[in-house]
């Protein structure tokens, strides 16, 4: 099977040879990180149709932790686009997190769409390294389809206990690698390095699963549902919450 997936790599790394001499020559990164906000955008409109049962269900725990109060600190880890915002109940006060400045434009748009919402700020910043937030200063972290291309899923998770309040919720929707030794699942790594280039440092085949489990949260509730798009080597998601 291993000489099978090198074979595969071999074949597409040949078929996208300029995407690759691009890489290793340093020209790529710059160039993906401005065009990945457009593809963002442009596929935002189909994922929330296609999920926004789902994703009514996940964000529906938000109302659960605002208090007499009615206001719920949260912060959007990996915000992209504000794809979530439609979906967030008032009295929401959002702080964003990405790495890409690119896209604060973006933000700014669904930001003028979505004027139940308060909007604290947009942090650009890795997960891994989130100083600028205080300890415990959020109720809610939201982390939707990021912890598949951040450097260290684990150091992500210890920041996010770090600026939760005690009680507070990681609420959390992720695609994962399909079941070793299945052909999903070597043609995932086959496609890996190249998927890489091209979905800004997107990784197939993390089993996302074992990190929340490992990331010593009270209490960890996920389910497992199957890809969204059957044409893409995308795999199966996983969606729930974790609690500090």
């Amino acid at each position: 099977m291993d000489a099978l997936v090198r074979l595969l790599q071999l074949l597409l790394l040949f078929l996208t040879l300029p995407l690759h001499l691009m890489a290793l020559l340093g020209c790529w990164q710059p160039l993906c990180k401005s065009y990945f906000p457009y593809l963002m955008a442009a596929l935002t409109a189909s994922t929330n149709r296609r999920m926004e049962s789902k994703k009514r269900e996940l964000f529906s725990h938000i109302k659960g932790l605002m208090g007499t109060s009615g206001r719920v600190a949260l912060l959007e880890l990996g915000s992209g686009t504000g794809a979530n915002f439609q979906f967030y109940p008032p009295g929401c006060r959002i702080t964003c997190l990405d790495p890409n400045p690119h896209f604060e434009k973006f933000l700014s748009k669904s930001m003028a769409k979505n004027r139940h919402l308060q909007y604290e700020r947009f942090v650009v910043a890795p997960g891994e390294d989130m100083k600028q937030l205080a300890d415990g200063s959020m109720d809610v972290v939201v982390c939707t389809l990021v912890l598949c291309s951040v450097q260290s899923p684990k150091r992500v998770l210890q920041e996010v206990r770090r600026v939760l309040r005690p009680g507070g919720v990681l609420l959390f929707w992720e695609h994962v690698a399909e079941r070793r030794g299945s052909w999903a699942f070597t043609w995932q790594r086959a496609v890996e390095p190249t998927w890489k280039h091209i979905g800004d440092g997107c990784c197939l085949t993390r089993e996302t699963w074992k990190d929340l489990e490992n990331a010593q949260f009270s209490e960890v509730q996920m389910e497992r549902q199957p890809p969204p798009f059957k044409w893409l080597p995308v795999g199966p998601h996983i969606m729930g919450k974790a609690v500090k």
